[in-house]
């Protein structure tokens, strides 16, 4: 009887099988099931009392080319307040925000400069340093830092190194002496939260100046800083928003270079609509656009931050606390002071003309937030939560679910 089996095929075809299976799996399965899952993780980087500091306040973060994370405050050392003796400290990551080094002190190293005139008895010998914003040069690395001192001088320091060693101080407050002719100020500031480097490789740097009595933070108005020179040298731009036509003390603001090379800055101010004021320039210095109120972006009278998204140009992502002011019967308070609490972040896909995605990042208190972006995309928000500053890590992916 004829045996009717087949021959084996070569062993080379069977160790071909696994192979085959893996080339064909796209067929059987969909792509997405291999997709990142939305994620979201939280860490306390400045809880009040660590190193004996009264209160860290005013967090600003940035993310240099090789991926370093730096992240910075105001230290309060014996108080909560704006004026004392506060210095500037800083913690670095070099594994996307995980794990921080210890705080350490980065400014003021120079000549101390006492003096605080809201505080007529024991303030005399204190020195604020308040303010800090970061700027990272995308093509070199550097990170220029600038920060005030007692809200009437401002300095600029440099790292070459990660973030590991900085500069002496430059002193380069004559840079806003141009604003004397039009805003005779006695107080200023930069940002707070982080500055921009354009296409151009224009650094960009939002402030605010007041013109009241001294020691005062109104009335004030908005402008920004920029160099053409990676920082060797500062000039002022123009006014961005005056405190006029219904702005009601433009200060503490945020800046992002759009898709197309222009600049938005997203400002806060104690205006009637109770909504953020958006102004947009061709360079960042000056041609600024009428200040317009955004209507959703809500102003509960507290700074805020906005971060483009290199990997996706035209989105962009702002965080801020999402509160309002109502009456008795839910109506909005014009120029009410909402709580500062239910942090939110929001992203924009048309370069900040709507701002259609939103997700709450924490409900309690919460208030000043900065924004950086890591290289794969994921968010870093660094805020101050009740008693602290926090650290949330996530993606689009939450951001989006």
């Amino acid at each position: 009887m004829k045996n009717s089996s087949q021959p084996l095929a070569p062993f080379s075809f069977w160790r071909k099988i696994p192979l085959l299976l893996v080339a064909c799996l796209p067929a059987f399965f969909d792509r997405s099931i291999f997709a990142e899952q939305p994620f979201i993780f939280r860490l306390d980087l400045f809880p009040a009392g660590l190193n004996n500091v009264e209160l860290y306040r005013i967090p600003g973060i940035v993310v240099t080319p090789k991926g370093t994370a730096l992240a910075y405050c105001e230290a309060r050392l014996h108080d909560k307040s704006d004026w004392g003796e506060i210095q500037v400290h800083l913690r670095r990551s070099s594994d996307g925000g995980r794990q921080w080094e210890a705080p350490r002190q980065i400014a003021h190293f120079g000549e101390r400069l006492e003096g605080n005139p809201k505080k007529p008895n024991g303030g005399e010998h204190e020195q604020t340093v308040n303010n800090p914003v970061a700027i990272v040069n995308r093509q070199t690395g550097q990170i220029n830092l600038l920060y005030c001192v007692n809200y009437a001088r401002c300095f600029s320091i440099r790292s070459l190194d990660e973030g590991v060693t900085w500069s002496k101080p430059v002193d380069i407050t004559d840079a806003f002496q141009t604003f004397k002719t039009t805003y005779d100020w006695n107080v200023i500031a930069t940002g707070p939260g982080h500055g921009i480097q354009l296409k151009t490789g224009r650094l960009v740097v939002p402030i605010w100046l007041a013109y009241g009595t001294p020691g005062d933070h109104h009335p004030s108005a908005t402008a920004t800083l920029y160099s053409d020179n990676n920082g060797e040298t500062w000039q002022a731009g123009e006014i961005a928003i005056p405190n006029s036509d219904g702005f009601g003390n433009p200060n503490e603001t945020a800046a992002a270079e759009l898709s197309d090379g222009r600049v938005m800055l997203v400002t806060r101010s104690v205006s009637k609509p109770s909504r953020k004021l958006v102004t947009i320039s061709p360079n960042g210095a000056d041609g600024w656009s009428e200040p317009k109120f955004h209507e959703q972006l809500w102003e509960p009278i507290c700074m805020a931050s906005i971060v483009a998204m290199p990997q996706q140009p035209g989105s962009l992502i702002f965080s801020g606390p999402r509160s309002l002011a109502r009456n008795e019967f839910g109506n909005e308070i014009a120029a009410g002071r909402g709580k500062r609490r239910n942090l939110s972040i929001q992203l924009s896909h048309d370069d900040g003309r709507t701002w259609p995605i939103l997700r709450t990042l924490d409900t309690g208190p919460s208030a000043y937030s900065d924004l950086a972006i890591l290289n794969d995309e994921t968010v870093l928000c660094l805020y101050e939560a009740d008693q602290k500053i926090s650290l949330a890590r996530f993606n689009l992916d939450w951001l989006d679910e």
